[in-house]
């Protein structure tokens, strides 16, 4: 008989992959149960304590006009921040990313700033410079514009805090996006809109949209640094975070439970919502290549 020699050829069984991790389902198991014990569990004791209340209870709670203005400052500020850093958080990053510069590493550190400086500090600060005898303050309150104790003071603390989210989403993209790309359509006749509008901002487009909804979801729950620039009036400069404090200094658990509550399912729609809007949007463009 005549030895078939097959150290060359693919073996005939399919050899088992071997993982670094664990397998799926033990996998699969740890992060169910971690997403339980830090999020689901968590969230989860805010419904059942609001239950203490009857319907008639919580709708009062939650519809009272102090509290509804105070949705309408937090959702309506964060969005208008978020929005914001989507467009100058773009620009900032498209200025790390194609260009050299003295000090660059400095400003892509200072972008960072954000994460790392405790709300509080970062609270006083903007209150200090805005201030009607701060630096910038002191030249805008003649203007007729005043930004610290009114709601723009909350737009600007809540854009200073959503900035990094949208600079870090996409720089990596910008970095990944070859410029010959640029240069195709410039050689085809397309002026500098046509091809930021057809060529760059498709391609960014999920990752600005990831940037925007990572920037809204921190600046709803945003405190130390608004509190101090607020103002904290009611009906005008109140936040719904501070709604929810004075609540639970007053002993009033359920109450602040219930405005959790609905803070919670308002900002999960939305951000459902968002994410609904970008898979659509990755889905369209993977059908039109």
């Amino acid at each position: 008989m005549t030895q078939v020699i097959t150290a060359n050829h693919p073996p005939l069984r399919k050899r088992k992959q071997k993982n670094v991790l664990p397998g799926f389902n033990l996998s699969l198991g740890y992060t169910i149960l971690y997403l339980s014990l830090i999020v689901l569990i968590p969230l989860s004791a805010a419904f059942i304590k609001t239950t203490e209340l009857s319907f008639a209870e919580f709708w009062e709670t939650v519809t009272t006009p102090r509290v509804v203005a105070s949705y309408q400052l937090t959702f309506g500020a964060s969005l208008i921040g978020a929005g914001i850093n989507a467009v100058f958080g773009l620009l900032t990053a498209w200025v790390l990313v194609r260009y050299s510069f003295p000090g660059k590493k400095i400003v892509d550190a200072l972008v960072d700033l954000p994460f790392a400086l405790p709300t509080a500090v970062a609270g006083i600060a903007l209150t200090a410079i805005f201030a009607g005898n701060g630096w910038l303050g002191s030249w805008l309150e003649p203007l007729g514009i005043k930004v610290a104790f009114t709601p723009l003071g909350v737009v600007v603390a809540l854009t200073f805090i959503g900035l990094p989210f949208v600079v870090r989403t996409v720089q990596p993209v910008l970095e990944d996006l070859e410029a010959e790309a640029e240069e195709a359509a410039a050689s085809l006749g397309a002026n500098r809109w046509q091809t930021f509008s057809r060529v760059i901002l498709p391609a960014l487009y999920p990752a600005l949209l990831t940037g925007f909804a990572l920037a809204f979801a921190r600046a709803v729950g945003e405190y130390g640094s608004v509190i101090f620039i607020a103002g904290n009036m009611p009906m005008v400069s109140e936040i719904t975070p501070l709604i929810i404090i004075t609540k639970l200094e007053q002993y009033d658990y359920a109450g602040a439970t219930a405005v959790a509550v609905v803070m919670l399912v308002i900002s999960f729609a939305l951000l459902l919502a968002i994410n609904g809007l970008q898979w659509w949007s990755s889905r369209r463009n993977g059908s039109a290549r």
